[in-house]
Parts: structure tokens; C-alpha cells; sequence
């Protein structure tokens, strides 16, 4: 079986990054790619932007004049998508909803926009055998009014294409990462699949503790097997918008699906020693911009201490906003906290460290912020404004993370046909 690979709200690349092992860039700007995965296709497209930063950066890390699509995903024919045997993609948390359709009462709408709609569009034009798709870790409970919907619309989704699924919330820094960021990875395989012959012999049990993709290189410890809680998102829910009205479900951080049957557990990370702060700073002397001035500084006193704050909704209902206190500066000891797009932003999340050599406070480098994601030095280097750099590293994924769940990836496809 081929190893193609297409890449979904591609970003900078921290999908093909990690899968293809990329740890440096030639002198023609291009990505050295170490990793077995051939690419055929990505998408990137920023709609709320004139200036496309993010496929200027993918393009000229991996430059296509057909591979790599620039375009509305929404517009275009998923028929015409090259063939291939993995899908990856970074998707938004949205509102997955569904009604029936006005022209039809058997038909069935997703809200317009959400992209998770444009995902299940290409698994039923093209069955891809395989699917890793990365989120953030709030998928699993949204919405708050109807717990466990959106995510149980996606089961389903998956489910009717004919795949089984697992997933695992991972906290990148319990594993030997440098950031604390917790996102939820989703590997759903095809049950034309031979993998899937071997799995659906296995128990939910040993499917999350040992013989997943995720169990084999991110360890948990042992847990009840009569723990595990299972859900039917299909007995009593007749189509997607009766899923959609009714179903609510407490997913835990791991689980597993298969048929019409999910399983779900909590369970805790095996934790190893993480890449610090300390051990991805830039060693040589960093430029003098990214130093605190004095009101700089006082600023983010402000931002980073405690406060509380009289404010009214949009009701004009008064209430009291408050904040507690932050550590002044983030410690060199520790993995960095979980990078947000805002991090070019003067805000209480952005990161500032006490320069190990200087002794004086600044915000982190472009860099250092690759770093924390696991990208090679400079690789946003292309061109886009540097506030735009903090930016894309505040979007992506730790390109490590993908790296392992590619390695098991990588040698299930090697036992396939």
C-alpha cells in the first residue's frame, strides 16, 4: 500500500513536519524530508486574510505548482482530490449540527462553514483507508448545553463512512515535549482495512491499555476494566439530526468505536522527563527588541496579577471579572504553557522568561517559539510580518506528538496489501 498522505487546513506543515521527520531546511529554503510519506495534496486557506502567510510558508517549505491548493477547501471538487491512503488535517471546534434540509425532508444540512462537514465530504468521495485528525481537547464536551453532541456527530459520521475510530487527549509535555498543550488526536481506519480484521478481534480494554496506536507510544497506567463506559449512538437515534437533537454522552480523554458501539475511559499518562524552557532558549545573544522596556514591564505586572474587575453583559446585568495572580515571568525549569495565537500580542498569556544570559526579562523569540512546537529554526522565516510568525506557531500542533503516532501509522501500513 502506497504511503500518500494529504494535508487538510495545512497551516505551516506540522503535519507532514512530524510525519516526515523534518528537523532542518536546505539552502534553498526547501524542507529536508527524512520520513517515508509522500504528500500528493494540501489545502491552506485563511479566509479572514488577504495575504495567504500560511501558504506562502507551506509553499515554500514544500513548493508545488499542483500539490499544494490555495483555495476555499469548501469549492473544491472533492472527486478531483488525489487519491491517498492517509488523511491528516487540524480542524477547527465548531458547532456540528445538522437539520433536515428545507428541499427535502429526508436530506440532512450541516451548519454552513464548518469544516468538519468538508472532511466527511472527501472520506465518502474517497475513502481514504486511513484518517488522523488533531483538535482541540474541548471537542469531546462541546456544546455545554448538550454534552458529548458534537462529538458524537463525528462517531456517527465516521461510523456510516466505515470506519472505527480512537482517541486519545494528549498532553504533549507528560510525554517529553516542550509545551504544556493539550489537544485530542482521532485515528479512525477503514474496514476494508486489514488493520481493522485485526483490531475488532481485540477488547476496548486492550485496544486503549496496550494494542492502539496510541497505547504503544503514549503509555498509561493500568485501570478497571469494568471502568470503561459505553455508548450506542445509533440504537434509538434513526439518522444524524435525531443524533444531533437528542445524544449526549461524558467522553473521557481515551476511547475507542467500532460499528455502532463507543467505549470511553479516563485514564492517566506514564509521564517522562520533558524538554524545558530552559533547554530551547536561544544560547547566543537575542536581539534587543524582545527586552521589556520599563512600561513594558509594568504592563505585564498588570496583566499577570491579580485583579478584580466591575463589568456588565450585554443584558446590562453588573457582575465582578476576576484573576488570579500568575507567576511574573515563566520559569526556564518547566515545559512552556500551552502557546496561543495571541502570543505576539502584549496579553497575559503571552510568555516572558528572565534571559539566562542577560538577567533581564523579554518576550520569546520567533524561534524559541518554533521550538516549543517542534518545527525547525526559522521555519516561518518566509516572508510574513513577525507578529504573524508568533501566530502561526500559536495555530499549529507539536509536530512531535505527530511524529510517534506516525511511526505506528507508518508500520500498520506495512502489514496492509
Amino acid at each position: 500500500m502506497k504511503k500518500t498522505v494529504i494535508e487538510l487546513f495545512a497551516g505551516v506543515g506540522g503535519f507532514r513536519v512530524g510525519l516526515n521527520n523534518i528537523t532542518k531546511v536546505g539552502k534553498d529554503g526547501k524542507a529536508i524530508e527524512k520520513g517515508p510519506w509522500t504528500f500528493v495534496w494540501a489545502n491552506q486557506w485563511e479566509p479572514s486574510t488577504k495575504t495567504q502567510h500560511a501558504f506562502d510558508c507551506y509553499n515554500m517549505r514544500f513548493p508545488s505548482a499542483t500539490e499544494n491548493s490555495n483555495v476555499d477547501i469548501s469549492k473544491v471538487d472533492k472527486a478531483s482530490i488525489p487519491d491517498h491512503t492517509l488523511l491528516t488535517g487540524g480542524f477547527p471546534c465548531q458547532d456540528y449540527s445538522v437539520a433536515h434540509s428545507l428541499s427535502s425532508s429526508h436530506g440532512i444540512e450541516g451548519k454552513k462553514g464548518v469544516l468538519w462537514w468538508q472532511i466527511n465530504d472527501i472520506l465518502i468521495a474517497k475513502k481514504p483507508k486511513f484518517v488522523l485528525l488533531e483538535n482541540v481537547d474541548r471537542l469531546v464536551k462541546s456544546p455545554a448545553r448538550q454534552r458529548g453532541r458534537d462529538f458524537g456527530i463525528m462517531l456517527r459520521c465516521l461510523s456510516e463512512q466505515g470506519y472505527a475510530m480512537e482517541w486519545r487527549i494528549i498532553n504533549a509535555a507528560d510525554y517529553g515535549h516542550p509545551q504544556r498543550r493539550r489537544r485530542i488526536y482521532i485515528f479512525a481506519y477503514h474496514k476494508s482495512t486489514k488493520y481493522y480484521e485485526t483490531m475488532k478481534n481485540s477488547s476496548p480494554y486492550e485496544i486503549i491499555s496496550k494494542n492502539g496506536v496510541f497505547a504503544k507510544e503514549f503509555p498509561i497506567e493500568k485501570f478497571e476494566e469494568k471502568s470503561i463506559k459505553e455508548y450506542n449512538f445509533k440504537k434509538g437515534y434513526k439518522d444524524l439530526v435525531d443524533v444531533s437533537d437528542k445524544f449526549h454522552a461524558t467522553f473521557e480523554n481515551s476511547g475507542y468505536m467500532i460499528g455502532d458501539k463507543v467505549y470511553t475511559v479516563k485514564t492517566k499518562p506514564i509521564e517522562t522527563t520533558p524538554i524545558t524552557l530552559g533547554d530551547i532558549v536561544e544560547k547566543d545573544e537575542v536581539d534587543s527588541h524582545y527586552f521589556l522596556t520599563d512600561s513594558q514591564r509594568k504592563k505585564y505586572e498588570y496583566l499577570r496579577g491579580s485583579k478584580k474587575i466591575p463589568r456588565k453583559d450585554k443584558n446590562g446585568f453588573e457582575y465582578m471579572y476576576s484573576e488570579g495572580a500568575m507567576s511574573p515571568y515563566d520559569e526556564l525549569d518547566l515545559p512552556a504553557r500551552t502557546m496561543l495565537t495571541s502570543e505576539g500580542t502584549t496579553n497575559r498569556s503571552t510568555h516572558i522568561i528572565m534571559d539566562p544570559k542577560e538577567g533581564k526579562l523579554r518576550i520569546l523569540t520567533p524561534v524559541e517559539c518554533e521550538r516549543i512546537n517542534q518545527f525547525p529554526d526559522n521555519w516561518t522565516d518566509s516572508g510574513m510580518p513577525e507578529k504573524r510568525r508568533y501566530f502561526m506557531m500559536g495555530n499549529a500542533l507539536v509536530c512531535g506528538i505527530i511524529k510517534k503516532i506516525g511511526n505506528q501509522i507508518n508500520l500498520i501500513i506495512e502489514k496492509e496489501a
